[in-house]
């Protein structure tokens, strides 16, 4: 680990920062320092790199969240997927926070402005993601790996990390694109350290152009679905995260670049869906803290953000999401996290997404409300508002309860892409006319979610019924905010949450909220950088 940070830190990947930060020095302070033309002697250092391009979804820095990957917020408010939950969770009926971190209540509210450190965070992981696969590429370009006397071995090898960089590369390159309307555009045949280079922020038709044909192009090749699980590599990913990318930006299509893309979005869940994957027997042991050893678990998630609360440790991702929902009367042992920095009491859920559970037997509605009010009168109150605690760090093993590694930090995987959404996904394209899928096999699938819940089955489906739907089975999984801006219900609605607006009953809202601004320091640092309208 050690080297692999200094192969990060002497190969420049900060180039994309040169509108910020011009003076980039990249000489070793210390003589004894890996440098970049002999980091690679021993070719593990490859997958040293691999490894960090995956890691830096999940953490905050080098050591867990020290040695920061970003300047200018805590590390362990840093990682990828927390600013991704932030941004996707509190900015809508899902989830509320008591707590008083900066600007954080004003993703509930939906009233952020261009200097919110958080939006500077998450768009500044984005592009830090973007950077590491993008120095990944130019390490192991052909003519490189030549020149080092890479084996035939190794070289194959290489050839799927690069596929499996491409694909993150998209996946970030979609995030912005989804958050932001786009950002800056950026890959290894950009130069570095060249004082005069100002990348460019590309139309949201040039962004969408380029995710998707990257996939196209990579698609093919990747892995065959549930390989790297099947093999003792659960977390990489394959064709089947390929196709589930693809077939979310064809879904989306309309609101990023108006077109209907709903038949593409089909095709390519139709091979997820005639796949090896299949659901999990139960919904809840997909947010357990074994979720990543059990095959019958393993078998519906396509994509993990992964973790592990004895190695890795880091305040973000699932640590938070469990800690942070823990709280009031809850006992944390409950939840797998007994330690002394366990339960820390801050997110909930609105009653506008409580009532959507209208079958209190739905095994998906994991309320706690003991002690809790349903309606949320302040804000600041961790008992004001339902309890949501849906991820733990435990399992359930023999009928008994084995907690995660750590009492603080946490086991549980991220399921960032799984197969019980690409099912709803495709209910919906059907909906919206897509072709290639029948509506006989989208009312199956939903179905099959509803009976793993408990629920009773429907005889017919509607696209109000599917949003619904798919908060039920979905919620707290970073969806919601892209859900209620492709159903037209995010800001300006008549569909209201409570605090939405920054008022108790709710109210509707700008619709410059349905994208994020770009940060001012980005745009005020880079001339070919243009702000988002209205911010």
């Amino acid at each position: 680990m050690k080297k692999i940070i200094y192969i990060i830190a002497l190969l420049a990947i900060g180039s994309l920062f040169n509108a910020c930060v011009k003076d980039l020095d990249t000489t070793p302070i210390d003589p004894d320092v890996v440098t970049s033309g002999n980091a690679f002697d021993d070719p593990e250092a490859y997958t040293q790199f691999m490894a960090k391009c995956y890691a830096g979804l999940a953490l905050g820095g080098n050591e867990g969240d020290g040695q920061g990957d970003i300047a200018g917020i805590d590390g362990g408010f840093s990682p990828y997927l927390r600013q991704y939950w932030y941004h996707q969770e509190l900015s809508t009926d899902e989830a509320v926070i008591s707590w008083e971190d900066q600007t954080i209540k004003d993703f509930h509210y939906q009233q952020w402005g261009s200097s919110d450190v958080f939006i500077t965070a998450m768009y500044s992981r984005i592009i830090y993601q973007v950077s590491l696969t993008n120095e990944f590429m130019r390490q192991t370009a052909p003519g490189v790996l030549d020149d080092r006397g890479v084996s035939a071995e190794w070289k194959t090898k290489i050839e799927q990390y690069r596929l499996e960089a491409r694909f993150l590369r998209a996946l970030s390159y979609w995030h912005g694109l989804d958050l932001f309307g786009g950002t800056i555009l950026v890959t290894e045949a950009d130069p570095i350290g060249d004082p005069d280079f100002y990348p460019t922020r590309v139309s949201k038709e040039e962004m969408f152009t380029f995710i998707e044909s990257e996939l196209l192009e990579i698609e093919q090749s990747m892995a065959e679905p549930r390989v790297w699980a099947t093999s003792g590599e659960y977390g990489r990913v394959d064709k089947a995260a390929a196709w589930t990318l693809l077939a979310k930006l064809y879904l989306n299509a309309k609101v990023y670049i108006n077109q209907d893309k709903y038949t593409e979005s089909i095709t390519y869940l139709n091979k997820v869906n005639a796949s090896t994957y299949a659901l999990a027997p139960t919904w809840q042991q997909l947010f357990w803290a074994n979720n990543d050893l059990v095959d019958a678990t393993m078998q519906e998630i396509i994509f993990p953000v992964r973790f592990n609360g004895a190695n890795g440790q880091t305040n973000g991702g699932t640590t938070f999401i469990i800690n942070a929902s823990v709280g009031g009367d809850m006992n944390k042992d409950d939840y797998g996290i007994p330690g002394d920095n366990g339960g820390w009491g801050g997110t909930r859920v609105t009653p506008q997404f409580v009532e959507k559970f209208d079958e209190l037997v739905d095994l998906r509605a994991t309320f706690f409300t003991e002690g809790q009010n349903l309606s949320i009168e302040d804000i600041n109150l961790f008992t004001d508002g339902y309890a949501y605690p849906k991820f733990v760090n435990y399992s359930i093993i023999n009928g008994e309860q084995v907690n995660g590694s750590d009492g603080n930090f946490c086991d549980t995987d991220f399921p960032m892409f799984r197969l019980g959404d690409n099912y709803l996904m495709y209910a919906e394209a059907v909906l919206r006319g897509g072709s290639g899928g029948s509506l006989g096999d989208a009312v199956d699938m939903v179905n099959q979610l509803r009976t793993r819940a408990g629920v009773p089955t429907v005889a017919s489906i509607d696209l109000d019924f599917i949003l619904d739907e798919r908060a039920r089975e979905l919620g707290w999984e970073c969806h919601r905010r892209t859900d209620l801006v492709r159903f037209g219900k995010f800001s300006q609605s008549p569909y209201v949450w409570e605090w939405k607006g920054n008022v108790k009953q709710g109210q509707s809202t700008d619709p410059k909220y349905d994208i994020f601004p770009i940060p001012a320091s980005e745009v005020n640092s880079n001339p070919n950088v243009d702000q988002n309208p209205g911010y």
